[in-house]
């Protein structure tokens, strides 16, 4: 089959789902592309609901592509579409309204839905999700100040609206069940100087606790504590959308497994952005990337191999996450090594240098983009690297690149 020719379905209209679109069509395919989305908006940027839309008062939503311009691109979008069948054989899906879509290539980009906290859903404190635009300003409108606001999740949703939250005006507790912030970096170092940030702004920090229950003044914990609050966002993390990958017999719990180029094991179908389960070489395991990057990289790379053009993607994971005036950036896997700390967290400007065996596993930047740069490439190129350079404070970081 002539790759460049094949009828492309892509189940999932967001971040993953709109580059591949794009990169097929950058790439030279020329055959009939459908993008298909349960939201009833044109695919957007998703890092702007726990940032901008929520900090400023009037902000719209950034779309990645208007109406228009995904008809100007030849790419036939269908919002507020549900996929409801599937078929390997006969390679075709059906939606929520009887229409049915004949591919050659499908591409799964499905995502991630928000793991809930069902016995708090109908208590008798409002709870709120943050997964979507409607999510977004709906919560938006009633962060007004004074109101008292529990964040239930130290993750960097938590952490974002949290600060979103406080610069508005509210009154902030973060509840985290693990022993400290962004429990899934795993770095004390990070720990501590969030704890520092948000406390500094004048938000209360709570580890190592959970929530027993809500009531209409707030939240009862699983040590005895009460956390008074008017309004609850949880932010517990997500789980992967594979229903139709199962449909289609594709096997897998935490995702769906794909090689560097983003194949299934079924012929003809990938699979790219959250949902994705790739081969994590700083982590030593199979994971799911849920990240901005992730997402458009990983997809574009995929997207490229199913226009014929064999594209490995290989990159260590990399996130940001601006909070008050901090920018945080996360390359690697930051736990998988010694974690070195160049720089003053009290200052609010360090980098940390995670080592195992001599090579770079992660890395850490706060409010030093240049370092970052240096640590992306470090982390990808695995160069070893001696301790006591890492150690010595005079010693420029870029330098291990010319080694």
């Amino acid at each position: 089959m002539d790759q460049q020719q094949a009828r492309i379905v892509i189940v999932g209209a967001g971040q993953a789902g709109a580059r591949a679109a794009e990169a097929l069509r950058a790439a030279g395919h020329r055959a009939t592309i459908s993008l298909v989305g349960e939201e009833d908006h044109p695919p957007y940027e998703r890092p702007q609901l726990s940032k901008a839309c929520l900090i400023e008062r009037d902000a719209n939503p950034t779309f990645i592509r208007s109406g228009e311009g995904w008809r100007e691109l030849g790419v036939d979008l269908l919002t507020s579409s549900r996929v409801v069948g599937a078929d390997a054989g006969k390679r075709v899906i059906g939606l929520t309204n009887g229409q049915e879509l004949t591919f050659d290539l499908l591409l799964l980009a499905t995502g991630t839905r928000v793991r809930r906290l069902p016995e708090l859903d109908n208590g008798p404190l409002p709870v709120r999700y943050l997964r979507d635009i409607n999510d977004a300003l709906t919560l938006r409108a009633q962060l007004r100040p004074g109101r008292r606001i529990a964040l239930i999740g130290g993750g960097v949703v938590g952490l974002e609206v949290a600060s979103a939250a406080a610069g508005r005006g509210c009154s902030v507790t973060i509840i985290e069940k693990a022993a400290g912030l962004l429990p899934q970096i795993g770095s004390a170092s990070l720990d501590r100087y969030l704890r520092y940030l948000h406390a500094s702004r004048g938000a209360e920090i709570i580890c190592g606790a959970s929530v027993k229950q809500t009531t209409s003044q707030g939240l009862e914990l699983d040590d005895g504590r009460f956390v008074s609050a008017e309004l609850a966002l949880v932010g517990i993390g997500v789980e992967p959308v594979t229903e139709l990958a199962h449909q289609l017999g594709l096997e897998g719990e935490r995702g769906i497994r794909v090689t560097p180029t983003g194949a299934t094991t079924a012929d003809g179908i990938f699979a790219a952005g959250d949902v994705a389960e790739q081969w994590s070489r700083t982590h030593d395991r199979w994971m799911r990337v849920e990240n901005w990057a992730n997402a458009q990289n990983q997809a574009i790379a995929t997207a490229k191999s199913m226009a014929g053009i064999g594209t490995a993607y290989e990159a260590p994971s990399w996130f940001w996450s601006d909070q008050y005036d901090a920018n945080i950036q996360v390359v690697g896997n930051p736990a998988g090594g010694e974690e070195l700390v160049r720089g003053d967290i009290a200052a609010g400007r360090f980098v940390t240098v995670s080592v195992r065996d001599g090579e770079v596993t992660g890395g850490i930047a706060v409010n030093s983009t240049r370092d970052m740069a240096v640590l992306r490439r470090l982390v990808a190129s695995r160069k070893l690297v001696r301790k006591s350079d890492l150690e010595n404070p005079a010693f420029e970081l870029k330098r291990l690149l010319a080694a």
